[in-house]
């Protein structure tokens, strides 16, 4: 071979070792598809919890409630005080963001008067709210029992932020025991059974707009149980359409019949209360 042959042939092996560098590191090694799958395979962002019900600092919610007629009976109104936020484990290699929301929740008659004041806790976590069981209490079955020790045990009400129709939902509501200096008395409870998710969603308006609600009926039981061979039990039904980032938005209680007794909807949601 000739010199300016020789010459050539070098020239063009150099001038193709880059080419063949790029494609040798193109060229997948024998464990390189599996990380290619993996960089290419989506990440899903998992989202951060909210706090119950989109609840912010100082939020005001107000209800009216109505008697079997339409006309009001009263107000209650619910004001946001605190907002807090704290990680729970679930497991040893796991926590959960968990959300609580406290109000002050009044209960006023027609004339402004103040019939009941409570403390309550809403709680989130993942992708459900609970509302206090406490909330629901029938204070009227308390009345007769007076400067007794009472403790209190609440059961919260679960509400999913994606309701399946036909789904059950836990039940939840209040124990109270009533006890004096030296013997129990007696054990108040409302208790919410057999809640279900019966339909929904569909379009509800209220003095506070309009919402998109799905329906929950549930077995409202009220008792006073002073032994356990005796119990005074009465048997309702209960309504509640709930809007899923909002809360519930009304709710209706039938007597025994079967007729509308109480409605208690949501007539104005402020953002911040003055």
């Amino acid at each position: 071979m000739s010199l300016p042959s020789l010459r050539s042939l070098l020239l063009a092996q150099v001038l193709l070792l880059p080419l063949a560098a790029t494609q040798a590191q193109d060229t997948p090694t024998a464990t390189s598809p599996a990380t290619d799958l993996a960089a290419a395979e989506p990440r899903l962002a998992t989202p951060e919890a909210l706090h119950p019900f989109n609840m912010a600092d100082n939020m005001e919610l107000i209800y009216r409630v109505l008697d079997n007629n339409g006309k009001p009976t009263g107000e209650l109104r619910q004001r946001v005080v605190n907002l807090t936020s704290t990680e729970r484990e679930e497991s040893k290699k796991r926590k959960v963001s968990e959300y609580t929301a406290t109000l002050k929740s009044g209960l006023y008659n027609k004339k402004n008067g103040l019939i009941r004041l409570q403390d309550l806790t809403f709680r989130s976590r993942r992708d459900t709210s609970f509302t206090d069981g406490l909330a629901d209490l029938n204070s009227d079955a308390l009345r007769s029992f007076r400067d007794r020790k009472l403790v209190y045990t609440p059961v919260p009400l679960a509400w999913p932020n994606n309701p399946t129709v036909g789904s059950s939902l836990p039940p939840g509501g209040i124990s109270v025991q009533v006890s004096s200096s030296v013997v129990d008395i007696a054990t108040v409870s409302t208790m919410l059974r057999k809640r279900r998710v019966v339909s929904g969603p569909a379009p509800l308006t209220t003095p506070a707009g309009t919402f998109s609600c799905y329906k929950v009926e549930a077995n409202r039981e009220s008792a006073t149980v002073p032994r356990p061979d005796m119990a005074m039990r009465t048997n309702v039904r209960q309504v509640d359409f709930y809007t899923p980032g909002v809360g519930i938005i009304r709710t209706e209680i039938y007597n025994k019949k079967g007729k509308l007794e109480q409605v208690m909807e949501l007539s104005a949601r402020n953002a911040s209360a003055q």
